[in-house]
């Protein structure tokens, strides 16, 4: 008699256009929100030249004129995050739920999905994940431009030189959204796929490592091809780690998994 054998189906990728919608919807905010404090900035500059130690433009004056402009900026990203969070979360549990519906129909297995206890707990812990990092955005950009903005002042610099310096600022609150929506089109397949693979009943999957990446974690690599428990998930060794993680469950981490069905003949 033989001994049944087990099947090993296709990963379930992160969707790039799912990203590059998400990005580029949180980048228009941010574009947004930096030209209007450049803007406001230039005009309160060119009101006082120059800007100085002197009395022109007092700094107690400016900062709160400042915090004025971060607060609605701060209420303008509370309000979008839901809905830019809602429709993140919305298309990718439809998309990874449909690819691994195909890949398990083509494996020759059917499943009716539900959307059970556990999957709603993952899908609002996504949507609550999102709308907490798209809002912290507004928060940190004027915390930065607050502090560049009091240093020139502080210093007597020239608007061109605040200027620049807003710039890069903009530059960097652009790549952090970057990460934000690819992190967490990583984080929220890797966690639908893996509700969904318990609801279909497997429960051992196989970690397939990127292969990507300036600086891939050496543990992760070192994991790739080996099978672990769905449920569990793999024991990390790294010490700066050493707790129990999923594929693309760490920041920017692009692992995906390779579900493994038991019982075929």
């Amino acid at each position: 008699m033989k001994k049944p054998k087990r099947k090993v189906l296709r990963p379930v990728h992160p969707n790039a256009g799912t990203a590059a919608i998400y990005r580029r919807r949180i980048d228009a905010l941010v574009a947004e929100m930096a030209d209007s404090y450049a803007y406001w900035l230039k005009a309160r500059y060119r009101a006082n030249p120059p800007i100085a130690a002197d009395a022109a433009l007092p700094a107690r004056d400016l900062e709160r004129q400042l915090s004025e402009l971060g607060r609605q900026w701060a209420k303008r990203f509370d309000e979008a995050a839901p809905r830019l969070a809602r429709w993140f979360a919305q298309s990718t549990e439809r998309r990874s739920r449909a690819v691994l519906d195909k890949i398990l129909r083509d494996a020759g297995i059917s499943v009716k999905f539900q959307m059970n206890a556990e999957m709603r707990d993952a899908y609002q812990a996504t949507l609550s994940e999102n709308v907490g990092l798209i809002k912290s955005i507004p928060q940190q950009y004027h915390t930065q431009v607050e502090g560049l903005v009091m240093r020139s002042v502080s210093a007597g610099r020239d608007l061109s030189e605040l200027t620049s310096e807003l710039q890069a600022r903009f530059g960097v609150t652009k790549r952090r959204a970057a990460l934000i929506a690819r992190d967490q089109n990583n984080k929220a397949t890797a966690v639908f796929v893996r509700v969904r693979q318990k609801q279909a009943g497997i429960t051992k999957a196989i970690w397939l490592h990127s292969h990507g990446g300036k600086e891939p974690r050496k543990t992760h690599l070192a994991n790739d091809g080996k099978t672990y428990d769905v449920e569990k998930g793999w024991l990390d060794p790294d010490p700066g780690v050493r707790r129990r993680i999923w594929p693309g469950s760490e920041i920017n981490c692009r692992c995906v998994s390779r579900a493994v069905v038991e019982g075929f003949s």
